[in-house]
């Protein structure tokens, strides 16, 4: 049986494809499945990741078990010392408060000048501060890293949640959790400390820069020297910081000798804030934010209360995932790699990398087909695009070498120890990065993840073997499917080093300039009319909302050229001779493998942050493909039929 027959039970019949391609393969399975109870919403790539958390579930209770039989029995007792102390509820219970005791004293205790080196230490234990930081390449050196920082300090999903009316509503619960989360830790000014948090955040969301602003390469772009950042935020003590956040590393300094500061008016916006508030200030949201990291980790009433904003009020979840589910997140999250060596070994073959090594292939060939045919580049910039597919690096399934895991210690009675020892882990793991030679063969996701990204520093694309399955890939699936589902989603990443802002990158990971004016006036008209069209597009859970054009516009620009290179791709596999019934399964699968159902908080949460459109948006985008409309049959007045003058076409 094919995925489309498997798919056939949740199809609308009655909504013709010309009309809305989403509704048509996926309207009855919307209108009748259940999202489980605890899961903000459903469908193939939520579906795979819950059959991957099961095969992980059983690695870890097999190696908790015998340690000796996995591939690393060092790394074997790790993992299953972190799930025991994750599962260990009557320690966890005993221990009540405690775990955290050290650092809220430490909060309480603060004197004026000392906030930045304890930002520094609760940072490197795993909590988060007033702005974030990460090591990357240099966007303009990408054989060098760099630390980023980037704006933060907000408990709220972004900067309009302190200030739009319509969250109002979520504010006011904001509120409550924090009160709770007070009371909790035995704090007697709960409610009055939990309006300061709030007070506090809403300064800092005031020099947030908007979300799709966050997105410009160019401007994110921002390298300071260790006297420019001092200059930029004088009122934060950087020494104190990086002595803090490195562990006293007497080398520590280098770190911050260069930096590439995100959002610059935010550091100085925060340096203002220092210069205006006292530490006493700042304690209320200090507190916060140990509790609130702390949370998942400690006695059920924090975890409940944790759970009641973040999952219920945020995402509309109902239940609260079963204890083994999060402890398998936990282990994934501290010592992901060497459950990912385990996963591979059971779950991924060697038949599934040599045909996906072939789809690949096929679909850079469909990109440099498809390149040497746009009528709006010149040959000058064809042959930079080319010169940067050459240098496409394709990783599948998982990494030649797994990462080492020997400096990490963990033990089976100390959840909150082991919390800390794996932020020390990776930080130290970060860090060490500067300075040395780019590893061109780390991974930034795990094998059994259900995703795939592209990373322009690097000019990779990624595909971990949690997708490479049914219905995005499957060996023994009818070819167009494949090329429907992982071939299209290949032809998304591989867009990526094309889209908006992307394609600024050149084939070694750099921000150069590797376009004509012409072509570049040319590139940026089709994106704009792409945002045009998605700025008028409404959900049908959220009629009245609509989507954030040029915040999706990259992702947009990835879906359409993933989809249009995928079809192609299949066409070149099949030396152009396959009927248009097989052509057909191309787009319905597409339409597919986005099947999905969310409930109605996470629609509204990520219609405000997340890149990506609304799954039905990101269907029926082919709206645009005049390859949809002839195997279709469009006509004008059908729902997705778009003049012909009207479809955007990039690549």
């Amino acid at each position: 049986m094919s995925i489309l027959d498997d798919a056939r039970e949740g199809m609308n019949l009655d909504i013709r494809p010309q009309d809305d391609l989403f509704g048509h393969v996926n309207g009855t399975w919307l209108e009748t499945v259940e999202i489980p109870s605890d899961r903000s919403s459903w469908g193939p790539f939520v579906m795979l990741a819950d059959a991957a958390e099961q095969q992980v579930h059983a690695i870890i209770e097999e190696l908790t078990a015998d340690p000796e039989r996995g591939a690393e029995p060092q790394d074997a007792r790790k993992i299953a010392a972190l799930y025991a102390s994750f599962m260990d509820t009557e320690t966890i219970a005993a221990r009540g408060i405690e775990p955290v005791r050290p650092l809220l004293e430490a909060v309480d205790a603060l004197g004026e000048g000392e906030l930045a080196r304890f930002l520094g230490e609760f940072e490197r234990a795993g909590g988060g501060g007033a702005f974030g930081s990460y090591v990357d390449t240099d966007a303009k050196d990408s054989d060098r890293y760099l630390v980023n920082l980037t704006q933060g300090g907000l408990g709220l999903p972004d900067e309009s949640y302190y200030r739009e009316e319509k969250f109002a509503e979520i504010r006011e619960k904001y509120l409550a959790y924090l009160t709770r989360l007070f009371e909790l830790a035995g704090r007697a000014d709960a409610a009055e400390a939990a309006q300061s948090v709030l007070t506090l955040e809403t300064r800092l969301a005031e020099g947030h820069w908007e979300r799709a602003e966050t997105r410009d390469v160019q401007k994110t772009y921002n390298l300071l020297t260790r006297d420019e950042l001092e200059a930029l935020a004088p009122a934060f003590d950087w020494s104190a910081y990086v002595r803090a956040l490195t562990g006293d590393d007497q080398d520590g300094e280098r770190i911050i000798a260069e930096t590439c500061v995100r959002q610059p008016s935010y550091l100085e916006h925060l340096s203002t804030v220092l210069k205006e508030t006292s530490v006493d200030q700042w304690r209320p949201w200090l507190a916060a934010k140990v509790l609130r990291s702390s949370a998942a980790y400690l006695t059920d009433d924090f975890v409940e209360t944790n759970f009641d904003f973040y999952g219920r009020t945020l995402n509309g979840t109902p239940e609260l995932r079963e204890r083994w589910k999060r402890g398998v997140a936990f282990v994934e999250g501290g010592i992901g790699e060497a459950v990912g060596r385990e996963y591979v070994a059971r779950h991924f073959g060697p038949r599934a990398k040599e045909m996906m090594d072939e789809l690949v292939a096929n679909l850079l060939e469909a990109y440099r087909r498809s390149i040497a045919e746009l009528d709006w580049m010149t040959e000058e910039t064809k042959q930079r695009a080319y010169d940067k597919l050459a240098t496409f690096r394709p990783k599948i399934g998982y990494p030649d070498k797994f990462r080492d895991y020997s400096p990490l210690e963990v033990d089976p009675g100390d959840l909150m120890g082991n919390v800390r020892a794996v932020s020390v882990y990776e930080t130290d793991r970060e860090l060490a990065k500067i300075g040395s030679p780019v590893d061109r063969d780390e991974w930034f996701m795990l094998p059994q993840t259900v995703n795939a990204y592209y990373n322009p520093g690097t000019n990779e694309i990624c595909f971990p073997a949690g997708i490479l399955q049914k219905p995005f890939f499957d060996p023994d699936a009818d070819p167009a499917e494949n090329y429907g589902g992982i071939g299209a989603v290949i032809g998304h990443e591989i867009g990526h080093g094309f889209d908006d802002q992307g394609a600024q990158y050149d084939g070694a990971g750099n921000l150069n300039d590797w376009w004509t004016a012409d072509d570049k006036a040319a590139f940026e008209v089709k994106s704009k009319a792409l945002i045009e069209q998605y700025d008028g597009f409404s959900p049908r859970a959220l009629p009245d909302e609509k989507v954030n054009g040029a915040l999706t516009v990259g992702e947009n620009i990835g879906d359409l050229g993933g989809l249009t290179i995928g079809y192609l791709a299949f066409m070149i596999a099949t030396d152009g001779q396959a009927p248009p019934e097989q052509q057909r399964k191309v787009f319905l699968n597409w339409a597919y493998c986005w099947r999905t159902k969310r409930r109605k908080e996470q629609e509204q949460q990520y219609l405000t942050i997340d890149p990506h459109s609304p799954p039905e948006f990101r269907a029926n985008i082919v709206r645009n493909l005049d390859e949809f409309h002839g195997l279709f049959g469009t006509e004008p007045g059908d729902g997705l039929w778009l003049d012909p003058a009207d479809r955007v076409r990039i690549w």
